[in-house]
């Protein structure tokens, strides 16, 4: 008997200050350290700025003003989750990737069952006694953060960042 494991099994946690989040390993590409992040004008709220990761200028999203936490200074200890969805790569500050996990089905709840209207949250997973937040990266930006920040994209690759 084959036994096939497929990304969709997989989450990668991460921790922002005490909150557990996870992405779906099929949107992870790779976890970088920490790099210098170059402001990026006119874009939305919520971006940081850009890195250049292999020649490919890539956005930073600040996921803590996306779930409201309070803000804190980035150290060398921060990880980067670069991560793809089907519209675009980015790259999310993270203050510690916790590792990746498998995930059973019946771990998993929806997160409208739990929290409804929750725009950004697809799932909530209970793993060893604690809750943990499985984000939904194709919602992750609104259609007017996604449209701004193409712009300002276009406006950086056009000057060649």
């Amino acid at each position: 008997m084959n036994f096939i494991v497929t990304t969709q099994d997989f989450v990668l946690v991460f921790r922002l200050d005490a909150l557990q989040c996870a992405l779906r390993l099929s949107f992870v590409e790779r976890v970088i350290r920490l790099v210098e992040i170059t402001p990026l004008p006119e874009a939305p709220d919520i971006v940081r700025g850009v890195i250049n990761l292999q020649g490919q200028i890539i956005p930073v999203i600040d996921i803590r003003k996306r779930f409201h936490l309070p803000p804190r200074a980035m150290n060398a200890n921060d990880q980067m989750i670069v991560a793809k969805s089907l519209r675009r790569t980015a790259a999310l500050v993270v203050d510690d990737v916790v590792g990746l996990i498998e995930l059973g089905e019946d771990s998993l709840t929806a997160a409208e069952e739990i929290v409804p209207g929750a725009k950004y949250v697809e799932a909530v997973a209970k793993l060893e006694g604690s809750l943990v937040l499985i984000h939904d990266l194709e919602t992750f930006l609104s259609l007017d953060e996604e449209q701004t920040l193409s712009e300002a994209m276009t406006k950086v690759e056009a000057n060649d960042l």
